[in-house]
């Protein structure tokens, strides 16, 4: 019988990040193996706390927000293995398959310069040059090369999407702190 470790029930943070979820145990001393969200997953390895929600299909063996002190997280072959604590062995670790992990945006290392954190941009009002919004960046694709941003856009009372490659030809300048980003771009592009 697997027996769920003792976990301090906690409030997501409101900065939260979902970040990846627990794969399955890992050993037999508690580790457990991660899959990040990510392909760089330098915040799941460098993050203390983890705040796990429940598996969203399978069995649940917690409910609400939990806190997890990480105590070790390292890169493992292709994937990422951690351990805790409260994770005493293999089945403990297993209770936690499937539960997803969030972390506080204040724990992400810092972006270098010119780079962005994706989550940062969500929300972001986008005006081009002459002072015409173009919309607010609902999502980002990868498309290879580079990022395209996908905005959200009013037209006639419905809802349309435009799209801008996230690259220097056409954005000038990125304002986290205004929430905005200036581009060279038109509406008829």
């Amino acid at each position: 019988m697997s027996q769920m470790p003792e976990l301090e029930v906690t409030t997501l943070p409101a900065d939260a990040v979902e970040v990846g979820r627990i794969a399955d145990a890992w050993g037999i001393k508690g580790w457990f193996k991660v899959i990040s969200y990510s392909s760089d997953a330098e915040v799941l390895l460098t993050a203390k706390n983890w705040y796990l929600l429940p598996a969203e299909k399978g069995a649940k063996h917690f409910t609400g927000t939990v806190l997890l002190p990480v105590k070790q997280a390292r890169t493992h072959s292709d994937s990422i293995v951690a351990t805790a604590a409260a994770v005493g062995d293999r089945n403990a670790a297993e209770t936690l398959r499937g539960a997803r992990i969030f972390v506080s945006r204040t724990a992400f290392p810092a972006a270098d310069e010119g780079e962005f954190y994706w989550v940062d941009l969500l929300g972001m009002s986008v005006v081009n040059r002459e002072g015409v919004a173009m919309g607010v960046v609902k999502d980002l694709l990868a498309t290879g090369p580079q990022t395209t941003l996908v905005l959200a856009y009013d037209e006639g009372g419905k809802e349309r999407e435009r799209m801008i490659p996230f690259v220097d030809a056409y954005v000038d300048k990125v304002d986290l702190a205004g929430k905005s980003i200036l581009v060279d771009w038109q509406l008829d592009y």
